[in-house]
């Protein structure tokens, strides 16, 4: 594990729908730089990296991305910051990152998802926020073959969310953002943490198909997606409430 490796954010973790019973842990890795296979209801670690959008790439020209795990990588000595997870692996979860003592745009305003060393994965930098605008809510998919991590993406909804709703922006036809001088800190009186919907795909090491990111379509039209679509929805709904 790399040695600025350390969670420096506030954070918490909070499932809202379970796709599995409860079963035993057998995946006894706990660093989000080493490798692991995993099973269904397995716990599994990985981070979130906050910098700037140039610092997740190894050349100038920004065409070679690589883990906040590679040692070539000025994380360590650059203004960055970090979140840890661990959710069980196939369900649906709402992560959080309070930012009432972290605002991501003081880091960077980028995103970069990871787990794995020799097996390294990192998701394309997610922009966050600026000074002008902030990105509060957001779907990461982890996607497995065979229990090993091969990818993860953000999952865009091209600002369905937002749709007609003046309060908020549409940046570059991708992503809801709210403006920052309303957040609490800011000048203003939201709630501006980091909500984040995490699902699961691929097979694990039995060769099981995780269900997860199926499912989270199929649960809308059951009681228990609205459950969790009022905590995921709840970091923008609330702004609503001052117009």
């Amino acid at each position: 594990m790399a040695p600025w490796l350390m969670p420096m954010v506030v954070l918490a973790q909070v499932v809202v729908a379970a796709t599995l019973a409860s079963a035993s842990n057998t995946n006894k890795v706990y660093q989000p730089c080493a490798d692991t296979k995993i099973q269904r209801s397995d716990g599994f670690t990985f981070g979130i990296a906050f910098s700037s959008k140039n610092s997740f790439f190894y050349n100038q020209n920004l065409s070679l991305q690589l883990s906040p795990c590679d040692k070539r990588l000025s994380l360590p000595s650059s203004n960055s910051q970090l979140a840890l997870f661990r959710p069980k692996v196939d369900e649906i979860s709402l992560l959080t990152i309070n930012t009432s003592s972290f605002f991501p745009d003081s880091y960077g305003g980028y995103m970069v998802a990871f787990a794995g060393r020799k097996y390294a994965a990192r998701s394309p930098p997610a922009f966050v926020a600026n000074s002008t605008f902030i990105v509060t809510s957001f779907t990461l998919v982890l996607e497995f073959q065979k229990g090993r991590l091969q990818n993860l993406y953000w999952k865009r909804d091209g600002c369905a969310a937002c749709g007609g709703k003046s309060n908020f922006v549409c940046l570059n036809k991708v992503d809801c953002a709210i403006r920052t001088s309303s957040c609490k800190g800011r000048g203003g009186s939201v709630d501006c943490s980091l909500g984040i919907q995490l699902a699961f795909s691929g097979t694990d090491k039995h060769l099981r198909v995780l269900n997860s990111w199926y499912e989270v379509e199929n649960l809308r039209q059951y009681s228990l997606y609205g459950l969790y679509s009022n905590l995921r929805d709840s970091l923008t709904s609330q702004y609503n409430k001052f117009f």
